[in-house]
């Protein structure tokens, strides 16, 4: 494919985007919700419900922090421009997690004490929290009063990002406890997309 030709499609592509809303994705992207819950009152989610609800939100959760960094790399290397879709991609993925962590907390264990003893001695929920954690502000900040009020920290800030998408990685590899291919494959697509970021910050420095 020549340059030429990338650039006509890409071109298509980023006006097509520039016609689609972004509300109508947010409705699409939470009707899971609901169906999962129909599913897990329901027996359609096998011999054990909770765990099985906890591990498809976990998952989309996981994906839609992966799309948030897919568009980057898009950008850069096809020329195509999602990034109107950021922000959706990033709350829509902190609704997840924080689903994810209710079904855990409220379906799954239930006892306030259990809940902190399992936080401080399993690492695999030790590193899904301090996920979780990293999230918060960012979701609190995803707003455009927030990118005016904070400047150049804003970006900095939501750098955070990275981190939270490795740490939720790795705790589904962790929690998996076996070398699962669907797990690993996870992380390295998060590693991937990282890396992709990597050449054009070396050159600003020797720049």
């Amino acid at each position: 494919m020549t340059i030429a030709s990338k650039s006509t499609w890409a071109d298509r592509i980023n006006g097509f985007v520039r016609k689609v809303p972004t509300w109508p994705l947010y409705i699409l992207y939470l009707l899971p919700v609901p169906w999962l819950l129909y599913l897990a009152q329901t027996g359609g989610l096998g011999r054990e419900p909770i765990k099985a609800l906890e591990h498809e939100l976990g998952e989309i959760a996981l994906q839609l922090l992966i799309f948030g960094l897919c568009i980057t790399p898009l950008r850069r290397y096809l020329g195509i421009n999602l990034l109107k879709f950021r922000r959706m991609f990033g709350l829509l993925a902190f609704t997840y997690v924080t689903l994810h962590l209710l079904v855990w907390l409220v379906l799954d264990v239930g006892i306030l004490s259990q809940i902190w003893a399992d936080i401080l001695k399993r690492p695999y929920i030790t590193i899904g929290m301090v996920s979780f954690i990293l999230l918060v502000p960012l979701a609190l900040t995803s707003n455009s009063w927030s990118v005016r009020k904070l400047g150049p920290s804003w970006r900095r800030l939501h750098q955070l990002a990275y981190v939270a998408a490795i740490l939720g990685a790795v705790h589904y590899v962790m929690l998996s406890k076996v070398w699962a291919v669907e797990p690993l494959a996870y992380l390295a697509v998060v590693l991937g997309l990282l890396a992709l970021r990597l050449p054009k910050r070396r050159q600003k420095q020797t720049a």
